[in-house]
């Protein structure tokens, strides 16, 4: 295996790809478009994990997990969400050597299988706000990877909440694009800008997207994290409805 870095400025993808494999951060794994993340690497992503699990639960959110798999009607549920996804999707068709009557999802993010909980949890005003963050991986079928960078599957963590009124969800949207803006700036050292992506940019199935970007030396814009505020869309979607101090029925 050779040692020899490509100069940045002679090939800077090469570059980068050299610097990431010889500090053996990661590695090019025999599944197409995945990664292993080596002990080095995977020890900058507990740093990580903690820092912002820390400043999550600072802000009244707890940690819970869902299911890897859901069904593939959950995602027809919300037509902009499935029409955004499907060409990235991984489906899981057999099972025990055995056909599924329905076809599975790979997560490639959570919002119709916690949603389809919500549902069942959510009943009135006083179980609201719910705060609920995840720590899982995802797939998303990439069709060109670059390691850390864009693979099929990635580890990262995905905050799913509910509240009362839609002043209250703006309010948390833009509380976690600020607890991402000051995490990379305070303790990783990135600047980055703040906005709101366009209509054809957001969130499949969002009302609005809010990003992190941060600019790499070669003069591009990567997006760091993005923070949605997705009104009633999968509240309809899912029914998950609560009773008012009033006594009337309304969608989170």
């Amino acid at each position: 295996m050779s040692r020899v870095i490509t100069p940045r400025k002679e090939d800077y993808s090469r570059w980068y790809t050299d610097v990431i494999t010889q500090s053996q951060m990661a590695d090019y794994s025999p599944v197409k478009g995945c990664m292993v993340i080596r002990p080095l690497g995977y020890s900058v992503w507990e740093a990580m994990q903690r820092e912002l699990d820390a400043r999550f639960k600072e802000t009244g959110h707890q940690n819970a997990y869902f299911p890897l798999f859901i069904p593939e009607s959950f995602l027809h549920k919300e037509a902009e969400h499935v029409a955004g996804f499907a060409p990235e999707l991984a489906v899981v068709t057999h099972g025990g050597g055995k056909k599924l009557e329905e076809a599975l999802i790979v997560r490639p993010t959570s919002e119709t299988i916690i949603y389809a909980m919500y549902a069942k949890w959510i009943r009135s005003y006083r179980d609201l706000p719910v705060l609920i963050n995840q720590w899982a991986n995802v797939v998303r079928w990439e069709m060109r990877t670059r390691l850390f960078l864009r693979t099929t599957e990635f580890l990262w963590q995905e905050g799913h909440t509910a509240h009362a009124t839609e002043p209250q969800a703006e309010e948390e949207a833009l509380l976690i694009l600020e607890i991402y803006r000051r995490f990379a700036e305070e303790q990783m050292a990135i600047p980055v800008y703040t906005g709101i992506k366009t209509d054809s940019e957001k969130f499949a199935g969002a009302l609005r997207t809010y990003s992190i970007e941060a600019l790499m030396q070669d003069g591009k814009a990567l997006q760091g994290g993005t923070s949605h505020n997705l009104g009633q869309n999968f509240a309809r979607a899912f029914e998950v409805q609560y009773q008012t101090r009033e006594g009337t029925w309304e969608y989170v």
